[in-house]
């Protein structure tokens, strides 16, 4: 009787480990390798992060992933100003840098999860309007309140949204040319251009990818010369 327990015992073993190899080869390897290579055959660009190149061809961000234009952080600074020659993304603790990643602040992104009459959130779009409205208006271009859109003032669910509203890309227009000593029209032009309409003509609303407007700012601004 108690050989054959232990024999029933090791062949019970023996088969588990049977079928915890297969299924380790088949979930854990096979699997994974199958999904990789039909994404790299397939969609090669979403499969690898959906990234960004510049007119050189380096990678400088993903698509799917705002990021900040800020001026370098002076002595003294906790937080770097916004480098107004630059469309602005929106406000989002998200987007920070750290000593670990130099682009984003993963830890901090989110919403703020604070009502709409909370006074903390009341207070900084306020403040947040307040800036938009100053940083924006130029000599012969007055920004209103009225003007600024929600997206101005206020981050997205995720905190890391790369899109801004086309009231948003336009209300910075004439400070983007001023700074970079454009003229609006070809700015106007470059916002029209980089404009995303609805996904399927109804699902969304219009967006601006930040990312890819900058860079297109930049080819033009060294165009210029």
């Amino acid at each position: 009787m108690t050989n054959n327990s232990v024999g029933n015992a090791g062949r019970l073993l023996w088969a588990a480990l049977r079928a915890l190899l297969v299924l380790t080869v088949v979930t854990g390897v096979l699997y994974p390798l199958a999904v990789t290579g039909v994404a790299q055959l397939a969609f090669p660009g979403k499969a690898n992060g959906s990234e960004i190149k510049d007119a050189s061809g380096k990678v400088v961000g993903s698509e799917l992933i705002g990021q900040t234009y800020n001026l370098p952080l002076k002595d003294g600074e906790e937080t770097a100003s916004a480098d107004l020659k630059w469309f602005q993304p929106r406000p989002s603790n998200g987007l920070g840098t750290n000593s670990v990643n130099t682009q984003y602040k993963i830890i901090l992104s989110g919403a703020t999860n604070r009502s709409g009459d909370n006074e903390d959130l009341i207070k900084w779009v306020t403040d947040a309007k307040a800036a938009v409205v100053k940083d924006n208006s130029t000599a012969d271009y007055k920004v209103k309140p009225s003007d600024v859109p929600a997206d101005a003032v206020t981050s997205s669910g995720s905190g890391l949204d790369p899109h801004i509203s086309p009231e948003y890309a336009r209300l910075q227009v004439h400070r983007v040319a001023e700074l970079n000593h454009l003229d609006v029209a070809s700015v106007e032009k470059l916002v029209a251009d980089h404009t995303d309409g609805r996904i399927l003509g109804f699902v969304g609303e219009p967006r601006v990818n930040v990312l890819q407007l900058n860079i297109a700012l930049k080819t033009l601004v060294a165009a210029k010369g």
